[in-house]
């Protein structure tokens, strides 16, 4: 006889398993089914996000910063270092010790949760009396349990060219990108997103000579403009070559080298030879094998599973959250939904609001925003007013030799709401939060300006980035 639970999570990412433990919590039996297996063939709880993306792109990120730093700024400092040397492979373990700590902290936290854990892959079998029949598959064994709830949390996979799919020895996606066992020579990279940015920043740090081909017109057209213009210039000061508005055509792969031919946004015909090519042209629901057609439920044209404001689908009690579903691929926004979905299912009221989703991106400086940019803002005529700080007003931001930057704030004209925090400098992925909060509770940039700050810090730059709203600054 099959096991019957109250809810089945498919997926341990960062949604499915906090959906997961906040259902255990709320006195749900609970089950989660995750796939993903470390070299041993033990599970590796986290997903994406700790087992090729969030997790080990910032261990890398904190390497390779610490080797630039050592390299070309520890002298300023009065440290000298003679022989300097690069050890790639204690790097890289480091990375994979970073994951495995994740990992093992998941299955920590499942017991502790009594959360029950599948190691396989989880697909729908069947409706059943009550609910769903889930087949767990693995190599060993296969079984069927069985849930009046059923939350998909199964995530995104990379994007892949048509011209260019990916072998992860020559044309990488995030996974490969964070497993290259030589610097390479010469790397390019398509997409200047966050992970283009990122894993462009990781190699160019370690020696590699970089080039991202990005075929919008437009640097970073999510963010703040006046943050990507500030951004744009910072990142080839730094070494990265960025060209715009490229369209790519073909890519021939050999045995030592990845040729690219583009056409730039003159219309010339270019060429680039590379010895690894990474690919982060975005990424896409991930649905293959769930078997949602044996329970009648349909992908989108996108191939996300439609859902309403609630995380429900068109099925009763199913419920879909994160990269699956609509709205941004971010793993602190998919935990928020498991959430939400874990305490509507125990009969309370959940809410996530995306307007006050933070976005981060890791390279250096940090780039963090929350709310409307200010193109949205005029693209919507709404009246708003502005005020800008730069670190290199900031104390703390001198005192760390790293002034790059500044915090921007846009507020309602009339009213004075906070309707968008833009961050490019230091700790930026930090100092967002007090954006969030801010943003979250309704308040003014006044109110802002009017609350004490440490001295020195770096969140005095926010403090005067509210007053310059109101054209007070104190310290510039």
């Amino acid at each position: 006889m099959s096991q019957h639970f109250d809810v089945i999570v498919i997926g341990g990412g960062p949604g499915g398993y906090i959906a997961a433990i906040r259902s255990s919590q709320l006195g749900q039996k609970t089950a989660c089914i995750d796939a993903w297996s470390n070299d041993q063939g033990g599970p590796a709880l986290g997903g994406t996000c700790t087992n090729v993306g969030c997790i080990p792109s910032k261990a890398l990120l904190q390497s390779s910063e610490h080797f630039e730093q050592a390299g070309h700024h520890f002298a300023e400092h009065g440290i000298q270092i003679k022989g300097l040397s690069l050890d790639l492979p204690t790097l890289l373990s480091r990375k994979d010790q970073v994951v495995k700590q994740n990992n093992d902290g998941i299955q920590y936290l499942f017991k502790k949760n009594k959360v029950t854990f599948f190691h396989g892959k989880g697909s729908f079998d069947s409706k059943v009396e009550g609910g769903y029949a889930i087949k767990v598959s693995s190599e060993k064994s296969q079984e069927v349990i069985t849930a009046k709830h059923i939350i998909i949390a199964t995530g995104s996979k990379a994007r892949a060219l048509p011209q260019a799919p990916f072998d992860e020895e020559n044309v990488l996606s995030n996974d490969g990108a964070l497993k290259i066992k030589a610097v390479p020579k010469k790397l390019v990279l398509i997409g200047s997103g966050v992970i283009g940015l990122e894993m462009g920043s990781v190699w160019r740090r370690l020696g590699s000579e970089v080039t991202i081909l990005e075929g919008l017109p437009q640097f970073l057209g999510a963010v703040d403009e006046q943050i990507a213009k500030e951004a744009h210039k910072l990142f080839l000061k730094q070494g990265l070559k960025i060209e715009l508005g490229v369209k790519v055509g073909d890519v021939k792969v050999g045995a030592k080298k990845v040729s690219i031919n583009y056409t730039n946004a003159k219309g010339e015909a270019q060429s680039i030879d590379a010895d690894k090519l990474i690919v982060s042209i975005g990424r896409i629901p991930q649905t293959d094998g769930l078997g949602l057609e044996h329970v009648g439920l349909a992908v989108d044209e996108r191939g996300a599973i439609a859902v309403n404001d609630d995380c429900a689908t068109t099925l009763p009690n199913v419920w879909a959250i994160g990269d699956v579903v609509r709205g941004p691929m971010l793993a602190h926004k998919a935990e928020e939904e498991g959430v939400a979905v874990a305490e509507r299912i125990a009969g309370q009221h959940a809410h996530v609001n995306f307007n006050t989703v933070p976005w981060v991106i890791y390279t250096h400086p940090e780039i963090a925003w929350v709310g409307q940019t200010e193109q949205q803002l005029k693209s919507s005529g709404r009246g708003y007013k502005s005020g800008t700080f730069p670190f290199l007003a900031n104390g703390r931001a001198r005192a760390l030799g790293d002034t790059t930057g500044m915090v921007k704030f846009l507020a309602d004209d009339k009213t004075d709401e906070i309707l968008g925090v833009h961050i490019i400098g230091p700790s930026a992925s930090e100092l967002i939060a007090e954006a969030v909060v801010a943003m979250e509770f309704r308040a003014s940039s006044e109110d802002i300006a009017r609350i004490c700050h440490a001295h020195p810090s770096l969140s005095e730059a926010t403090k005067e980035a509210a007053l310059a709203v109101d054209k007070r600054t104190l310290n510039f």
